[in-house]
């Protein structure tokens, strides 16, 4: 059973430590085989028609919910969101360990357990924003009758190098590199100097493709990244360890119904590898004149595409 407590509004604070929750609503804390994990969930007094939300943050060196509160705190008005906190990341377990695919994608897994306790077995929508995208539709291949629809903001997986790996199993990581990352002589200073003030701002404005970013969440991933252990995680992902070179393969299994969207500014722009998908009944692309968070950018114009497709989803019974 999860443990839940009211959390309020989250206030980004300067000169602080302390990490205040990334949304709203309330906060549970759950064992799990992948450690403890952190969910948040929020919604109306009446419930709605339309099945839970699940929301999953990208993966970076300061990723938490705080990457999908638009959405949480719109959606939270009309149908019950849950926001996951990944292995390593926010709230959750940060403890110096192996993170990997098959542990996102669990944590994902468990997740929806915790969903299904809430609802019973309902089809539940999910989004997830970038690598985590990955995580999300493995989840799918995995569990495909606890999905209703799927929607992948900013996908990894589809660039020109992914068109080439031929659909082989494992990731692309490199031993030697994590290795150089967590020697202890320098793990901690390194962290501290790639996630200072001024370089997260500096990735920012590449995922923005602008200098016009989001400065609540500037302020959230600073203090993030400065929580004990958060250098282990996104080590593994700067080592390649949480990519899949199997991903093209797991995304053309998917027969539920897909939307995916992507920006046009930044630097996560090239999707050649699209094409694979592209035209399939079950997929819907769409493409904002934005960087890789349209959702913070193109709020309004996002919100109304995404629910444009929900709309044309079919329906499943609440229980």
């Amino acid at each position: 059973m999860s443990a839940a407590a009211p959390t309020n509004s989250p206030v980004a604070l300067r000169g602080t430590n302390e990490l205040p929750a990334p949304v709203s609503g309330q906060r549970h804390e759950i064992g799990s085989p992948v450690g403890r994990l952190t969910y948040y969930s929020a919604g109306p007094d009446i419930p709605g028609k339309s099945p839970p939300l699940l929301l999953v943050h990208s993966i970076n060196a300061a990723a938490s919910a705080y990457e999908v509160k638009p959405l949480y705190e719109h959606y939270r008005r009309t149908r019950t969101v849950y926001a996951l906190e990944l292995p390593g990341f926010g709230h959750s377990e940060r403890g110096e360990r192996e993170y990997t695919v098959r542990m996102m994608t669990d944590a994902i897994l468990v997740a929806v357990r915790e969903i299904q306790n809430d609802f019973g077995r309902i089809p539940i929508d999910a989004l997830a924003v970038s690598l985590s995208s990955e995580f999300l539709a493995r989840a799918v291949s995995e569990s495909p009758l606890a999905f209703r629809s799927l929607a992948l903001v900013s996908p990894t997986g589809f660039t020109t190098l992914d068109k080439n790996t031929n659909w082989r199993e494992g990731t692309r990581g490199k031993p030697w590199l994590r290795r150089l990352f967590e020697f202890p002589l320098w793990s901690d200073g390194f962290f501290r100097l790639l996630t200072s003030r001024r370089i997260i701002r500096y990735f920012l404005n590449k995922t923005w493709g602008s200098t016009n970013i989001d400065e609540g969440l500037l302020d959230y991933d600073y203090l993030t990244a400065h929580q004990p252990g958060a250098q282990h995680a996104p080590y593994y992902f700067v080592s390649g360890f949480l990519f899949s070179k199997d991903i093209p393969r797991i995304y053309n299994s998917l027969t539920l119904p897909v939307w995916m969207s992507h920006g046009v500014r930044g630097d996560f722009v090239d999707y050649t590898n699209k094409s694979q998908v592209e035209g399939r009944a079950n997929w819907t692309i769409r493409v904002f004149s934005t960087g890789a968070m349209p959702h913070f950018e193109a709020e309004a114009e996002f919100i109304a595409a995404y629910d444009a497709f929900l709309a044309g989803v079919p329906s499943a019974p609440l229980g």
